[in-house]
Order: C-alpha cells, then sequence, then structure tokens
C-alpha cells in the first residue's frame, strides 16, 4: 500500500455533534468559535482592568454530598471582577447538555454561586 493509498482510506475527521468547529486565536485552539470570540472580548477587558485573573480551562472538583469527589468540571473560563473582586466562572455553550445541568447543580451547591453561561 503507497502512502497516497493510506492517506485515501484514512477516515475523514468526524465533525461535532453540535455543530462547533475548531478555531484559532492567538495561537490558542478552541473549541468553537464563539468561544474563541469570547476569550478575545475577556482579554481586552484584562487589557482595560475591568477583570482581572483570567484563566482558561480551569479543572473544578465537585464532590457529592458525602464528600467524595463526585466528577470534574472544566471551565472555558475563571476571572475575578475588579468592581466587586468576585470571581466568575464562565462556560460557552450552544446547547446546554444533561450533564453539564448537572455538573451546574453541583458546581453551585459546592462554590454558592452559578456558573454564568454565554451562548
Amino acid at each position: 500500500m503507497t502512502a497516497a493509498e493510506f492517506r485515501a482510506e484514512k477516515p475523514k475527521p468526524k465533525r461535532n455533534k453540535y455543530g462547533a468547529r475548531k478555531t484559532v486565536l492567538d495561537g490558542i485552539t478552541f473549541d468553537s468559535k464563539a468561544e474563541a470570540n469570547r476569550w478575545g472580548t475577556l482579554k481586552q477587558w484584562e487589557k482595560l482592568g475591568v477583570i482581572y485573573d483570567l484563566r482558561r480551562q480551569v479543572w473544578h472538583e465537585l464532590k457529592a454530598a458525602n464528600g467524595a469527589v463526585a466528577c470534574r468540571y472544566r471551565a472555558d473560563f475563571d476571572y475575578f471582577d475588579t468592581s466587586s473582586g468576585l470571581p466568575i466562572t464562565e462556560d460557552v455553550k450552544g446547547v446546554l447538555t444533561r450533564d453539564f445541568k448537572v455538573k451546574a447543580r453541583l458546581f453551585k451547591e459546592q462554590y454558592g454561586r452559578e456558573i454564568r453561561i454565554v451562548k
């Protein structure tokens, strides 16, 4: 089998179930164009001093009622609001899945704040 034949038989990459396309911005690959656009907005806000300590793809351990780790949730963005000093956790979502809703509820129970959803 030649290299050309191998490439011809190689399966094409699967499309995202929800139609999102990976997008590169500032040398970073994002899961969707909406997430990349939000990153650009948040970076501008950080430069203007509206927010600070902007981080992306932050893991949060979510615990069950008995205190054991139930699951892990990876937020798209975490940052602090400069005016209030409060932490903000954001997720860019086109579709709110059942899995996300469960994790959002556990997050609120554990951290006492809601995940900000950006569509």
